[in-house]
């Protein structure tokens, strides 16, 4: 209760003796007042058929303290700038609403209030007997219903609504899936939905009902808040809970909505303009101008007919002059709305970032046992998140896709795709594709160029199935190899072949590859080519053959252990063809296994939040990256070695060459069948980096389209030095490990060539436009 009457600036200054005095005085005070005012109400209670003793010991028997619980406040999600300020992407929220100190709301608006709601609110001590009298009369002889509560008791009717905006329906969802078991089945989330609005209703009704006993109830309250807050206090507590219309509370949003401006700042004329809409929202708001009975058409009448009222009652108590007074009354009702920021659509560029983050925060079991408390902590708890986004590398992104690639193509669904993080921490640092964001279906009709799929991230976080990486899957195969104590320079047969024959899966049994004949991109006659020519070359035959002396299943198990899984949900294959690429996987989870690589085989779970403070100013717990080894360092050293070679004299060659300042990196390109799908992955051993041009739905073969950028097949080549020359002056870059091209481990049998760099690289595709050694097709695709 403390947090929603506390007054941020203000200072109670009563010594702890004071406080014990003037309570036990309160205590005294306010029992009194409730024999006045059962006393004065009498009458009115023996309309209802009860005698005045039984009155004053229902009246006694009300609990005298309102369990008072958080206000609705909105959560906003923000991302860090060059000079470190924190810039907001986006805010959420159930109710529109911004907590305000004492100091931050006008004079003008505490005047009216009082004058307009409760004129003698600095006198009573909780229930103004007189106007809780008149009212109690109307409502019980069926005269019109009458307000005639204090501030106190206002508030008191606001807290109770909105403890029924938590009402869970616990008991009726529990009494509910009882009876569903019974009869065999399970409750549906829409019957859970519908009994949890069934709860708040029921709860809304009981609540606001025109009843003697709820003024009862209001009144016992009221004098119990009274008892434990200061006057300014109370008024300060009002002004943050009051509902002004719609889905907009308190002073400051009200403000913010109704006329572009803060509680601080408001005129006379707007401040009582604003406290008449309080009386009753739905009569009085101003923001429904086309209204017949309170629209622009007429000067928002029953408005300026309350505030006119207001100002009267503030010039009669002497809060204002007679000067002031004038000009207020002549001065029109014109409000300028300012529709409030909601969602990730305002986050622009970096919508999908947010929505990544939302996702987060509605589905991680630390921000909630389930996914009802979860979303409701986030729409309602006040969180400021501070998320890893940073925003150079991120408009970066956001200029290299929307500098290369269009937002449609005809006859073509096309995505690009940027995903950053940071090496040895997982924090997600850039994520941008080349749609706009939205969630509204009437929006996403207009055209592709709208979608609410995040093409970055996995089904669950984002709706994405996921894309086919081609060959920047094989380095999975590299490490396995390396591993089981293979060099890059043992060679092995890669000749293309009608039948492979089988394969060893020590997980499901041997599998034959029967009729699969995988192809080289530019039809390589093969050879006995060496891992790292067959690296260097992207030559599939080649890493088909290394994967003939592996492990399927081991193989699936390194790709896992550096954190791939299929963005569908659903576990690796681990078929022959699944070597070269054919597992539907995210780009981030792309990006986070190159930072595993290039983290010396140290391999992190992506995080988007550094820190979440609550309306509270505390810090809350936030989910924390898990650093697992996936391969040891000698293996992840080795590994540096031959991706290294694929940066600077194999396929990704125009990528290396592009980014500035120079920094080390590692990398490795991909291609699947027919070039529908061209990727670019790679890392410095700070920043990891995956783009992709994907086909989203349909295919076309990217090296027969051509953009205003270039070629669409060479886009990547285009998009990832963008980031990686801002991450390389922001984050640096060191040495990698290069555990050089010799075995790792000893493996008896091994001869190694005296070449380590093979003829295979002299070849290959630079990367300006596709030739040989850039990824080739996998025909089982």
């Amino acid at each position: 209760m403390d947090r929603n009457l506390r007054n941020r600036d203000f200072i109670d200054r009563r010594t702890p003796l004071g406080v014990l005095g003037g309570l036990l005085g309160l205590v005294v005070a306010s029992a009194a007042a409730g024999a006045l005012i059962v006393a004065g109400m009498t009458p009115v209670i023996g309309l209802v058929g009860a005698s005045a003793t039984q009155s004053i010991g229902m009246f006694e028997s009300l609990p005298g303290y309102l369990d008072i619980e958080e206000p609705s406040e909105k959560s906003n999600i923000y991302a860090t700038a060059s000079d470190g300020s924190q810039v907001l992407l986006a805010s959420f929220y159930e109710q529109n609403r911004v907590e305000v100190g004492w100091d931050q709301v006008g004079q003008f608006v505490k005047d009216a209030v009082v004058a307009g709601e409760d004129p003698r609110f600095y006198d009573h001590g909780g229930v103004d007997v007189q106007g809780t009298l008149r009212a109690a009369v109307k409502t019980v002889t069926g005269g019109n219903t009458q307000g005639g509560s204090s501030i106190a008791q206002q508030y008191v009717k606001n807290v109770r609504v909105q403890e029924c905006e938590t009402e869970s329906g616990d008991a009726a969802i529990a009494e509910a899936e009882e009876q569903a078991t019974a009869e065999g089945r399970e409750l549906t989330s829409e019957e859970r939905d519908q009994l949890v609005a069934d709860a708040k209703e029921s709860c809304y009704d009981k609540v606001t009902e025109t009843s003697l006993d709820r003024k009862l109830k209001e009144a016992r309250y009221a004098i119990g808040v009274e008892k434990r807050y200061s006057k300014d206090q109370i008024l300060l507590a009002y002004l943050n809970i009051a509902g002004f219309g719609g889905t907009v509370y308190g002073i400051e949003a009200a403000a913010n909505y109704y006329y572009g401006t803060t509680a601080a700042n408001l005129s006379l004329a707007q401040a009582a303009s604003l406290v008449a809409i309080v009386n009753n929202p739905e009569k009085f708001r101003i923001d429904q101008p086309d209204n017949e009975r309170n629209g622009a058409a007429d000067g928002y009448r029953n408005n300026t007919d309350r505030r006119n009222y207001i100002l009267r009652e503030m010039l009669k108590l002497k809060k204002i002059t007679q000067e002031q007074y004038d000009e207020a009354i002549a001065t029109p009702v014109t409000p300028t709305i300012v529709e409030p920021s909601t969602g990730c659509q305002t986050a622009g560029g970096s919508a999908y970032f947010c929505d990544y983050v939302k996702t987060i925060l509605e589905t991680d079991p630390a921000f909630g046992e389930d996914s009802a408390e979860r979303l409701a902590n986030f729409r309602r708890g006040g969180y400021n998140v501070y998320t890893t986004l940073d925003l150079d590398l991120q408009a970066a992104a956001e200029a290299a896709i929307a500098e290369n690639v269009p937002q449609t193509y005809p006859g073509w669904d096309l995505g690009a795709v940027i995903s950053s993080v940071q090496v040895g921490t997982g924090r997600v640092l850039a994520m941008a594709q080349n749609k706009i964001y939205s969630q509204d279906p009437s929006v996403l009709a207009q055209g592709p160029q709208y979608s609410s799929v995040n093409y970055n991230t996995d089904f669950d976080h984002g709706g994405s199935s996921g894309f086919q990486p081609g060959s920047s899957y094989k380095v999975f195969t590299l490490a396995e190899w390396l591993k089981e104590g293979h060099a890059l320079t043992e060679r092995v047969d890669s000749k293309p072949k009608a039948n492979w024959g089988s394969f060893r899966d020590s997980c499901d049994g041997t599998q034959v590859a029967t009729g699969w004949n995988p192809k080289n991109d530019a039809n390589e006659s093969g050879g006995n080519y060496t891992a790292l020519e067959s690296t260097t070359g992207s030559i599939n035959t080649g890493y088909v053959g290394m994967a003939k002396q592996l492990d399927l299943c081991g193989i699936r198990k390194t790709a896992e252990a550096f954190g791939v899984h299929r963005a569908n949900g659903g576990p690796l294959e681990q078929y022959p063809s699944t070597i070269l690429g054919t597992n539907e996987v995210a780009p981030l989870t792309m990006a986070i296994a190159y930072a595993g690589i290039a983290n010396d085989g140290v391999t992190c779970t992506p995080v988007v939040i550094d820190r979440i403070v609550d309306r509270n100013g505390e810090e809350l717990p936030v989910p924390q990256t898990s650093c697992t080894a996936a391969v040891s360092p000698e293996v992840a050293g080795a590994m540096h070695y031959a991706m290294s070679r694929v940066m600077s004299g194999g396929t990704a060659t125009a990528s290396n060459r592009a980014v500035e300042p120079y920094v080390p990196l590692i990398g490795k390109t991909g291609t699947t069948d027919g070039n529908k799908d061209t990727w670019m992955v790679g890392a410095s051993t700070a920043v990891a980096t995956a783009a992709a041009l994907v086909s989203v739905n349909g295919e076309a073969n990217q090296r027969g389209i051509y953009f205003d950028s270039g070629q669409a097949a060479t886009a990547r080549h285009r998009m990832w030095p963008r980031v990686m020359s801002v991450a390389a002056a922001k984050y640096g870059g060191g040495e990698f490990s290069m555990a050089g091209p010799g075995p790792v481990a000893p493996r008896a049998g091994t001869t190694p060539t005296a070449d380590p760099t093979g003829a295979g690289q002299d070849s290959a595709d630079r990367g300006d436009e596709p030739g040989r050694g850039d990824e080739g097709d996998d025909s089982d695709d």
